[in-house]
């Protein structure tokens, strides 16, 4: 008896064009079917994943999210990432803002839901960058954050500044302090983070010149008046602070932080009932300092004068052309302060 083998016939020309039809309505391509997808690591949870965020992060952004992330791990830390929708991060979002303590500069709770935000979208792009999950099942990016009402912040009126100067310098239990600390956010503008970073080491006496360290890892050298800069090492070299220590120290040798800040602006409202009312804080000598410069001399060296120098966001390609240098900056501090600079 013959053995017959039987074998399938080749695929016909109508076949394999019907198979490229398919595979292409399914957006599949042939190369597609050759390759083996790796696997994804396994997913972990909230309370694995935070505290390796937490340390992968700086400072300065732990500082604000921690609180936000503490309150995940509380309510999701046995769940795993790619569980919670976008609507369940909404309702998370809403108890937030509920939970709010009311102040008397509340604004509905709008600064806390958008903390807490983009305090999940930070933690969802670290997962993105380590392969747990893709863009597209990001449920972070699917939530709206508030919408950011106008600062009610504004300049201090001269003779309002001037009362919240003498304040500081006739109470308290350093007045020396106190005085220091407001007139180096004057002169400069500075942001709190930035003074409380300044070293010793920061100063530059014969050009009467600080380096300041703030948000967003910026580094910028910034004029001071002769006034200032004798009172900035005079304070540190009086309470023991070396090369790379704090300038602005207790005199107990202690570096200040921003609890000094709180109180004072806490005995400053005792005193001033506008202040109390308006809640003023550091942040509106800022604002003070900066409308001054721009009236008097315009918005490049108002920008420069921020440490806004970086060319970004929609302040547009202008910006390129009209950036002010350090001894235009020089300039408009020696007009604020009425003392002569070495750069002016």
């Amino acid at each position: 008896m013959n053995a017959t083998t039987s074998t399938a016939s080749a695929p016909s020309t109508v076949e394999l064009e019907a198979a490229r039809v398919l595979l292409e309505r399914l957006g599949i391509k042939p190369e597609d079917l050759l390759s083996v997808p790796k696997p994804r690591p396994p997913m972990p949870t909230f309370a694995k994943y935070i505290p390796e965020v937490s340390d992968a992060v700086r400072e300065g952004t732990r500082r604000v999210y921690g609180t936000y992330w503490n309150r995940i791990c509380a309510e999701w830390g046995d769940r795993h990432l790619d569980e919670p929708t976008a609507l369940e991060i909404e309702r998370f979002a809403e108890d937030i803002r509920t939970a709010v303590r009311v102040r008397s500069n509340a604004r509905g709770g709008r600064g806390a839901v958008e903390h807490f935000i983009a305090a999940m979208r930070c933690l969802y792009r670290h997962a993105e960058k380590d392969k747990l999950i893709s863009a597209a099942d990001n449920p972070a990016l699917k939530v709206d954050k508030p919408r950011r009402l106008p600062s009610t912040r504004c300049a201090i009126a001269s003779n309002r500044l001037a009362e919240v100067n003498q304040v500081a310098a006739t109470t308290g239990d350093d007045p020396e302090l106190d005085t220091l600390i407001l007139r180096l956010h004057t002169e400069t503008a500075c942001r709190r983070g930035g003074a409380l970073a300044l070293r010793l080491r920061d100063l530059d006496p014969q050009q009467c010149l600080i380096m300041l360290r703030e948000k967003g890892g910026t580094v910028r050298w910034q004029p001071v008046s002769r006034t200032l800069m004798c009172g900035l090492l005079a304070l540190a070299k009086a309470r023991g602070a070396g090369p790379d220590d704090q300038v602005l120290r207790y005199r107990n040798g202690k570096p200040i932080t921003s609890r000094r800040y709180d109180h004072l602006w806490q005995r400053i409202a005792k005193h001033l009932p506008w202040a109390a009312a308006q809640q003023i804080t550091t942040h509106w000598l800022r604002h003070t300092t900066l409308t001054w410069v721009e009236r008097n001399f315009g918005y490049g060296v108002a920008r420069a004068f921020a440490g806004h120098n970086d060319q970004g966001g929609d302040t547009g390609s202008t910006t390129t052309y009209v950036r002010a240098d350090l001894q235009e900056i020089a300039r408009a501090l020696a007009a604020l302060t009425d003392e002569p600079h070495p750069l002016a």
